[in-house]
């Protein structure tokens, strides 16, 4: 995978495909207004216009001669992700931050496997995006909500938006605040793997402990556990679908468990013998930080 940073920062440079639907105006102004550097979009029937004060550009090509940028974000429909996800790769991407879910799986291996080629980190499929508090985000998270998310010392890594939030509340709730939400995207293949995330936040200086939020399904959190047990900060987690009935697909399409590798029994046990402190909800992450950082 490429070492493109993973963490969003003041100075990150944001193209924006897709930005003049509905959902790409209302996130790009959302993003805007949280600090981050929004340089342009990519419409190509409103190419030479200006929208949520950038300019509009045909194709990513032709942002990065005007106006260059470190990471494109995708508000695209599936049938057109590709194209448009292989149009920020060739145009020099360092991070492509892919929103959309139901990509056909042939499109996602050729995504991933072109963007490998090339550099380009992807953090998705299928992901809510990213946070750094105080400094900007990518994505839909409400990065805007100080009841979610502060500037703080806290790294969050988690497969669900939905949960990452949750999480995310119950960390500024307990007194601390986060120092990047890493959203890795909930579809089978995707770009930027829970370890990907752990050793990003491992290596992040600005990082004093990580909650990583894991669901049943696949062996991400397996892969973290052999990394957890090698870095000296602190890991709290929840994994999410302890009641999940065996052999029953659940939530998110990676949530696939095949024999004790990606039940919950199995990730609790291989994060805890790595020494990750793993607590049953999401409202007990507060003490179990403070007890990790005592």
């Amino acid at each position: 995978m490429s070492t493109a940073p993973l963490i969003v920062r003041k100075d990150t440079r944001v193209l924006v495909q897709g930005i003049t639907g509905k959902q790409g105006t209302f996130w790009t102004e959302q993003m805007q207004a949280c600090g981050t550097k929004v340089v342009g979009g990519v419409n190509p029937k409103k190419a030479g216009t200006t929208h949520c004060g950038v300019p509009i550009f045909a194709t990513a090509k032709d942002a990065m001669k005007e106006a260059p940028f470190d990471a494109s974000v995708m508000f695209i429909p599936p049938a057109m992700a590709l194209d448009a996800a292989t149009d920020a790769i060739d145009a020099g991407a360092r991070l492509l931050v892919v929103l959309t879910e139901h990509i056909p799986a042939r499109d996602v291996m050729t995504l991933l496997n072109h963007a490998k080629a090339n550099g380009t980190r992807v953090v998705g499929p299928n992901t809510a995006g990213l946070v750094t508090p105080g400094e900007g985000f990518i994505g839909i998270m409400p990065a805007f909500n100080p009841l979610v998310f502060k500037p703080g010392r806290i790294g969050v890594i988690s497969r669900s938006g939905s949960l990452g939030t949750l999480v995310s509340l119950n960390i500024v709730r307990a007194g601390y605040g986060q120092s990047a939400f890493l959203g890795i995207g909930g579809d089978p293949m995707i770009g930027t793997t829970t370890r990907d995330a752990l050793q990003a936040l491992a290596d992040d200086p600005g990082t004093d402990a990580i909650v990583l939020v894991g669901e049943i399904g696949g062996g991400m959190e397996e892969d973290a556990a052999e990394l957890a047990a090698t870095i000296k900060k602190p890991v709290v987690s929840f994994i999410a679908g302890y009641a999940a009935p065996a052999g029953k697909k659940m939530g998110h399409a990676g949530a696939i468990v095949t024999g004790d590798r990606g039940s919950y029994a199995g990730k609790r046990t291989a994060l805890e013998k790595a020494g990750v402190r793993v607590v049953d909800t999401p409202g007990e992450i507060g003490q179990a930080l403070a007890d990790a950082l005592a």
